[in-house]
């Protein structure tokens, strides 16, 4: 018994200085960008050494990712929070889209995600953590839209990630001041486009 406490007790150590070195990093990226942030300070932040950063991570960036991945993930679980199962496939969209909206105002979030993500580890690298995420949220949002005939049927991938870019851009511009509303009406009427009742479509 006292063995299995022993390995529960370093197990929660470990990740509570995982997790501690994760915060401090992302405060500091949000604050003043991954480029201008270094280890020491990281270190300092986090109350711990050099040595307890590089035995979770092998440098700098894998930490950063480490950081990326939480935040993707917290989006992901805002967006699924938000468009149950029990909602119309078009709701489940629509309440989806706001939800993203509201997690990406967080502070520090859109730079984390959008610019210094792709910058920092790659657009390949960054478009495999959406598909971990909030492009998967999305993707299985677009397949049971279709499933239910609430969305006419075009090739899933393609579709999701000209959504995603969408909606990324938008977090963009309500980041930087501009009307959420109106970006807001216009991702509904992308959405609501792409009904087969649609005359358009």
């Amino acid at each position: 018994m006292q063995q299995k406490t022993a390995r529960r007790s370093n197990r929660d150590r470990t990740e509570a200085t995982r997790g501690d070195l994760i915060a401090a990093a992302r405060k500091l990226f949000t604050e003043k960008s991954y480029a201008e942030t270094g280890t020491p300070e990281i270190v300092a932040a986090a109350g711990v050494t050099r040595g307890a950063l590089y035995h979770h991570f092998a440098d700098k960036q894998a930490l950063f990712a480490a950081v990326v991945e939480q935040e993707a993930a917290a989006v992901a679980e805002e967006i699924e929070r938000a468009s149950p199962p029990s909602l119309l496939a078009r709701d489940a969209l629509i309440a989806g889209s706001d939800a993203y909206l509201a997690a990406m105002r967080a502070p520090g979030r859109t730079r984390l995600l959008l610019l210094d993500g792709p910058a920092v580890l790659g657009r390949a690298a960054m478009d495999e953590i959406d598909d971990r995420h909030g492009n998967r949220s999305l993707r299985e949002g677009l397949v049971a839209a279709m499933r239910s005939q609430a969305m006419m049927r075009l090739p899933v991938e393609a579709l999701t990630a000209l959504l995603a870019a969408a909606f990324d851009r938008a977090a963009l511009a309500v980041e930087a001041g501009a009307s959420t509303e109106d970006y807001r009406t216009v991702l509904v009427a992308l959405i609501d486009g792409l009904s087969p009742a649609n005359p358009s479509a």
